[in-house]
């Protein structure tokens, strides 16, 4: 994957130097606009290696003239993981020396930051929320505060937000709250341009709801499961035309136009897969665990653990690395279930909980 592509005439991507297990070849962040002033969308994770190709891209996009606004009026957060928040640091410095470099006598509008708000974000098994401390640490000047003074301006679902564009077009972006993968999370139905648009007028920024390879990981996997189906249903549920197309995710490649839609649902059956999976293993006697398995007990007290359920699902297709990561998504599982009142937890905690399928009346 290219470091900086543009990918439409109103989408560069600029990739987020970060590249590993969980981000793939990093995070993707997303240039908006065809003239100044952009919107940027997520920061990276403020890898060093990231400024300088950012620069390049705003440099090449968005000269400024003596009657231009800024470079990047808006930044918005799509949700609060350290990839995709802790660049903004480095982001806000960059667009405060370009423009003083390029309009040293004019006064600079620092941009105006945006989330979706929580009232409180939870660590994670895979980052820990450091957000709240990195808007505190944030140079005075360098954004500008929202109306109550908070660093962040608020995101509701539905909002639409301005695309600057030269020709004419008017549509903005619209804000879709998809909570699971976090409580905050969103994606945004970015405008076509109607002149490169084949069937879809929009694309569908979708975060780390959905990516461009593999599957996503979630805090709650029944609100994760209904954004998703209400991602499949949006152009019936509000309005036809805002159907979308090809997707851009936080991490990974562009899906393409044709397969936007059958991706989210190859993700909803996954999940109903992987759910008959865990039924079909807790419809099954336990194993007896070897002696001194300790937190790899794959049964405990007759019954299966988290690790049981993983060893069983997990060992003839994935390699072991994986299959820590995997008890997270397993018990998010379990939890569905439970609530459900499909199954039941019969004790211990984390991957040696203990779990039962409830018999039926």
């Amino acid at each position: 994957m290219e470091n900086i592509t543009r990918l439409s005439s109103r989408v560069v991507r600029v990739l987020g130097q970060n590249p590993g297990k969980f981000t793939l070849q990093g995070t993707n962040t997303y240039l908006v606009g065809s003239e100044s002033p952009y919107t940027l969308i997520d920061t990276g994770e403020g890898k060093d290696e990231y400024i300088p190709l950012l620069e390049t891209a705003i440099r090449s996009l968005c000269p400024l003239s003596p009657s231009s606004p800024v470079h990047v009026s808006d930044i918005i957060l799509s949700h609060w993981h350290h990839d995709h928040t802790e660049g903004l640091p480095g982001i806000l410095g960059l667009l405060s020396r370009l423009w003083k470099e390029q309009r040293p006598n004019a006064p600079f509008v620092p941009p105006r930051l945006h989330k979706f708000p929580v009232s409180s974000a939870p660590n994670s098994p895979f980052t820990t929320n450091k957000l709240d401390e990195l808007l505190r640490n944030l140079e005075k000047g360098s954004f500008t505060p929202s109306p109550t003074g908070s660093a962040l301006h608020n995101l509701h679902d539905g909002q639409e937000l301005p695309v600057s564009t030269n020709d004419g077009d008017g549509r903005g972006m619209r804000i879709v709250h998809t909570p699971g993968h976090t409580t905050d999370s969103i994606c945004i139905l970015i405008p076509v341009n109607p002149k490169e648009q084949k069937h879809a007028p929009y694309a569908l920024y979708t975060s780390d709801s959905v990516l461009g390879e593999g599957t996503a990981v979630f805090e709650d996997l029944s609100t994760y499961m209904s954004s998703l189906k209400s991602l499949v249903d949006l152009p019936r549920s509000i309005d036809p035309k805002l159907a979308f197309g090809e997707l851009y995710p936080g991490h990974g490649p562009v899906v393409p136009e044709d397969k936007g839609v059958d991706l989210i649902e190859t993700y909803i059956k996954h999940r109903m897969e992987r759910e008959h999976q865990v039924v079909a293993v807790l419809s099954q006697p336990a194993p007896d665990p070897p002696e001194g398995t300790g937190d790899e007990a794959t049964s405990r007290n007759g019954r299966w653990t988290i690790w049981g359920i993983v060893v069983s699902i997990y060992a003839k297709t994935y390699p072991r690395n994986l299959w820590l990561p995997a008890c997270h998504s397993i018990g998010q599982h379990l939890r569905k279930l439970e609530v459900e009142g499909r199954v039941r937890c019969t004790g211990g905690e984390g991957v040696q909980s203990q779990w039962e399928l409830v018999k039926e009346n």
